[in-house]
């Protein structure tokens, strides 16, 4: 699928203002069914153990609850946090977690703690769109977002934004949902209902690698990672996708009646693809990282300054000739 700008009129439009009332309304319910949210936090809490960045200004974009943010917070105590939400409610439920109480005056013994302990009442919480960010050029050191990219119709305004926010060889590290998520649902849709569209569809990773590439990020390096959640019936998924406020927010979608009847029908049809006594609902979480720097290794119009060709066979002769 390619998510270049020309080619975007066969996307499926998200209607923006659906997605945040869906999750203003999930917010309360969120953190009790946001397990797959609370695990992939951890797993980029982990990767970003792997980097060097000194990042004094980070911003988590799509943070909802700050399940990501208070670990970016723990991670990096020194520096400027902002958690960045469409929904205001949201970024309510994540005031307990990302808002510190302010420390009393303790008089010699404050004196020995380090100078920013007392003065770090947490994260900022901006309530934003990803597709017009509140920051000026170049002023932030990484950005980080945790399963939010598949609810925006278009990478690359968004990672445009992205970048332009981000200052020369800045980190954005992120999740998304690749093209096997759910696939289950979506399966048993078709076969109740094929007609119409009921299950958001998700992009490629290699896709979203393009898309960062042609908006000016550079060394993206793309993996995929599945998780398979299990219930003991049909009825339990769309339950958990209502208490995180996951949604079908095409501008396309049937507004309509669904029906008892065909939403039964496609109860019936995801008991069929019970396994091992489960019903699964399957997860790719597609992980990314990559630098606010143009690609410098790709392609034939890269740059070769400092670059030392040798054939196969002179390397040979230099390599027998070392002691």
């Amino acid at each position: 699928m390619n998510n270049s700008p020309e080619h975007n009129d066969h996307l499926l439009k998200v209607n923006r203002q659906h997605l945040k009332q869906h999750f203003s309304h999930a917010a309360p319910s969120y953190d009790d069914a946001a397990i797959l949210q609370k695990t992939v936090a951890e797993r980029i809490d982990e990767r970003l153990e792997l980097t060097t960045v000194q990042a004094q200004r980070i911003a988590d974009i799509g943070a909802g609850t700050g399940l990501l943010t208070v670990k970016l917070m723990q991670r990096y105590p020194d520096a400027e946090l902002f958690a960045v939400d469409l929904s205001e409610a949201m970024l309510q439920q994540a005031r307990s977690r990302l808002i510190k109480p302010k420390m009393p005056k303790l008089g010699a013994v404050n004196r020995l703690l380090p100078q920013n302990f007392a003065n770090k009442c947490g994260a900022v919480m901006l309530n934003a769109d990803a597709f017009a960010l509140p920051f000026a050029d170049n002023s932030l050191d990484m950005l980080t977002s945790n399963l939010m990219l598949q609810w925006c119709d278009d990478l690359d305004a968004v990672f445009a934004e992205f970048r332009r926010v981000l200052r020369q060889d800045g980190l954005l590290m992120f999740t998304t949902f690749g093209p096997d998520t759910l696939k289950e649902l979506r399966q048993a849709w078709n076969m109740a209902d094929a007609q119409r569209e009921h299950v958001n569809h998700f992009i490629d990773m290699h896709d979203i690698g393009d898309a960062l590439i042609r908006t000016g990020f550079g060394q993206p390096v793309m993996d995929v990672e599945h998780f398979t959640l299990t219930y003991d019936k049909p009825i339990g998924v769309m339950k958990d996708l209502k208490a995180i406020g996951a949604t079908n927010a095409s501008l396309n979608r049937n507004r309509g009646l669904m029906g008892k009847e065909r939403f039964q029908a496609m109860l019936n049809a995801y008991e069929t693809l019970r396994h091992d006594g489960k019903i699964p609902a399957t997860y790719e979480v597609v992980h990314g990282h990559a630098w606010a720097a143009q690609e410098r290794f790709k392609g034939p119009d890269r740059d070769r300054s400092g670059l030392v060709e040798i054939s196969l066979d002179e390397f040979s002769r230099q390599t027998r000739k070392a002691p």
